[in-house]
């Protein structure tokens, strides 16, 4: 296995496939790089280089105690792109991926990050307050910590449900998918993913999505039952300086694996643009 150990001793796993422009893949809360095996197998036939990581705390990384919030989650993404050397690079970030690329990208991306990408992403802030009213409640976030702590197995199975839409009338559920959530989902360390709940859903990225100012696209479903989507995708194309956005009715928070076609396109498009618009005239 490929990893790194960061400053205070984790061991971060991470895979890196092929050559060409880097394409870095962020997953969500509580899963894996794996998630991103759909994405990693288009872009890598279509000649650019792949990575992702397991996030500490999650999937074949140590499972942390400690540090499991979003400095330090940019913190370690920082240290794997100076040793991986990454330059001319564009994060993707699904759900909580995405308030780690804000956070990174904005902390440490200059001279390096040559666009962003938000998928279904937890940016601005999920959690409601006075400044936030249309966000989630606490007492929801707090339910989450409950079940996680307490009956994370088949919690996790139940969570699979809203996650991909499966809930929603005449869905066509994949217990593979299903399945698959829930095997990355169990890899990982319990109190590291309980810690997370609180670092993706009451971190505030107005700031870092503020001071980024490389080209960033959103991407979000209109029937998100997990990040909704009126307080999240469009306030974050708002707050972002040079943002492109598309957000699809009906599709739910796992789009990626639901709707890999579109999305694996819509992704490409973006990259492909950025390419066109930096070449030199003819």
């Amino acid at each position: 296995m490929d990893t790194i150990t960061v400053k205070d001793g984790t061991q971060i796993f991470y895979k890196d496939w092929g050559t060409g422009q880097p394409l870095f893949f962020h997953h969500g809360w509580p899963l894996s790089a794996d998630d991103w095996d759909g994405q990693m197998m288009y872009f890598l036939e279509r000649g650019y280089r792949v990575i992702a990581h397991d996030r500490r705390g999650h999937g074949r990384s140590t499972q942390t105690v400690t540090g499991n919030e979003m400095d330090t989650y940019a913190a370690d993404v920082a240290e794997l792109v100076e040793k991986l050397d990454l330059k001319n690079a564009i994060h993707i970030g699904h759900s909580t991926g995405g308030g780690e690329v804000a956070r990174y990208v904005a902390r440490y991306g200059k001279g390096r990050v040559a666009a962003a990408i938000l998928i279904s992403a937890v940016p601005p802030v999920m959690v409601k307050s006075e400044k936030n009213p249309g966000g989630l409640p606490m007492e929801v976030l707090d339910q989450i910590r409950e079940s996680t702590a307490y009956h994370r197995a088949q919690y996790y199975q139940d969570f699979t449900l809203p996650f991909y839409g499966y809930n929603r009338p005449g869905a066509k559920i994949s217990q593979g998918i299903r399945d698959n959530w829930w095997r990355q989902a169990m890899m990982g360390g319990i109190k590291a993913q309980y810690d997370c709940i609180k670092a993706f859903s009451e971190t505030d990225f107005t700031e870092d999505l503020k001071k980024i100012d490389v080209p960033t696209l959103v991407l979000h479903g209109e029937d998100d039952q997990i990040v909704p989507f009126a307080d999240s995708g469009p306030l974050s194309a708002k707050l972002l300086k040079n943002a492109k956005s598309k957000f699809y009715p009906g599709y739910p928070h796992g789009m990626p694996t639901t709707h890999a076609d579109q999305i694996n396109a819509d992704i490409l498009d973006f990259v492909v643009g950025l390419r066109a618009a930096a070449a030199p005239a003819a």
